[in-house]
């Protein structure tokens, strides 16, 4: 059965090539450079990244492929809650399932509440590589950097408004003179500067500790806790749950084939993490520092080796310009999904959609902004345990994470596995019906990733 024809259904991507660098441009963010190689390095190494491989395309790739079928299949809109309404409209399942796709934009929106405040450091520590700020700096002076700008509201407040406003402009212009023309410009930039800082961390920095760290498969640290790492670490990497793969699936062409570039842009994921690792660890291991401290790892740590390595100042700021490329990139996904939903909502044009949902996104960001400085002994939730101690900024990390990504993946899951259109679904696909392939694929969706979403979901209930 062919997918139905809709007026008025959004646009296409304009190549297979721009549909992949938005979608990598996505996944790839932030927690790929400063996150994923430590966690691997301190859980097992190569074992914890063995494992992670497994999780990533054993339940991202199913949930990519998933959410792709559902954009592409609903087509009436690229809004994550009406594609699902409509192919469970096509299933006989009714309208209500749209409301999971709700979840998973509320959860997008929460997410940008905050990261546009940590883009906006990476802007602020750019700016200071170029004008040489890292020169000998020492530790106590990095540390005292980073703690004077988060508590500087109206600093924050600057990076987080241009941040803003570059996240509502590129939008506003819709898929091809704006999401398309950025990542045209931002992923090849993100890619030039990954390779420029890893020729570079190798000639100046220990190479060999770095792989030691990183690649050398340590299985008894391979814990139960580790594992469950491993499982969190490919869910959020991916970008599950989060409504952008719906409707960066809406605007995807009937030739192209979703099981291949769901593996493409998981692996691409991947191997810009492993990447990052051998950027950052040669230079934090050349000159004993700790690679243990998180986002502290790059805003407080790195700048003390750049302002003491040859070259520091020109290779500290290609560094901050790519965890600008990658935040900006993962701003402009993330924000995709909000501005359809608007738009969607509201009944308003795509422009006006990206300023209403901008505005509302630059006003409540705000709390975050004042929750490391002005607000931050203000705890909005301190009436349950859970939230006792918990700032604006850590109480919508928490509910965003532990709660409405997992409970999207799950229902999304349960949908696609047992309320979907079989027939539909498969068509979407591409997926011989009977083969092994298509067997495959609806086994996992069906058992394994409903499970693996709700080991992740206690886990958090419980961390």
């Amino acid at each position: 059965m062919a997918s139905p024809k809709v007026a008025n259904a959004p646009e296409n991507w304009s190549s297979r090539l721009t549909f992949l660098l938005a979608s990598v441009g996505f996944a790839v963010g932030l927690g790929n450079i400063w996150r994923f190689p430590y966690v691997a390095g301190e859980n097992g190494g190569s074992a914890f990244v063995l494992v992670y491989l497994l999780f990533a395309f054993g339940i991202g790739v199913p949930l990519v492929m998933s959410e792709w079928a559902i954009g592409r299949r609903g087509r009436a809109t690229a809004s994550a809650s009406g594609s699902l309404a409509e192919v469970a409209l096509q299933a006989g399942a009714g309208r209500a399932w749209g409301s999971v796709g709700g979840v998973a934009v509320l959860a997008v929106f929460m997410l940008m509440l905050f990261y546009t405040t940590i883009a906006g450091w990476t802007m602020d520590y750019f700016v200071r590589g170029a004008l040489g700020e890292f020169s000998g700096v020492t530790a106590a002076e990095s540390r005292t950097m980073f703690a004077e700008l988060t508590a500087n509201p109206l600093r924050l407040a600057f990076w987080h408004t241009v941040v803003c406003v570059l996240t509502v402009y590129i939008n506003s212009r819709g898929l091809h003179a704006g999401i398309e023309r950025s990542v045209k410009v931002l992923m090849p930039a993100l890619f030039g500067c990954m390779i420029v800082m890893a020729g570079y961390a190798a000639k100046v920095g220990d190479l060999r500790a770095a792989a030691a760290f990183l690649l050398t498969p340590d299985f008894s640290r391979l814990s139960g806790e580790a594992v469950l790492m491993a499982l969190g670490q490919a869910f959020f990497s991916i970008g599950i749950a989060m409504a952008v793969m719906i409707t960066y699936g809406s605007y995807l062409g009937r030739e192209t084939s979703i099981p291949r570039n769901a593996f493409i842009v998981v692996g691409a994921d991947t191997l810009v993490a492993l990447l990052a690792g051998l950027v950052v660890f040669p230079i934090v291991f050349a000159h004993g520092l700790t690679p243990d401290s998180g986002e502290g790892l790059v805003f407080e740590t790195l700048p003390i080796a750049f302002g003491d390595l040859p070259g520091g100042r020109i290779f500290g700021s290609v560094f901050f310009l790519l965890l600008v490329a990658a935040a900006i990139t993962s701003c402009i996904s993330n924000f995709a999904p909000v501005v359809a939903w608007t738009e969607h909502r509201l009944g308003v044009s795509h422009a006006a959609a990206a300023f209403v949902s901008g505005a509302a996104m630059w006003a409540l960001g705000l709390g975050t902004v004042f929750s490391f400085n002005l607000l931050a002994g203000f705890h909005p939730l301190s009436f349950g345990n859970i939230f006792e101690n918990r700032t604006i900024y850590e109480s919508l990390d928490f509910i965003m994470s532990n709660v409405l990504l997992p409970v999207g993946a799950f229902l999304t899951s349960i949908f696609i596995g047992w309320f979907a259109d079989r027939d539909g679904i498969r068509e979407e696909l591409g997926l011989a019906d009977g083969g092994a392939a298509y067997r495959l694929w609806r086994i996992l969706i069906r058992y394994v990733v409903p499970v693996a979403v709700a080991a992740i979901f206690i886990g958090g209930a419980l961390a």
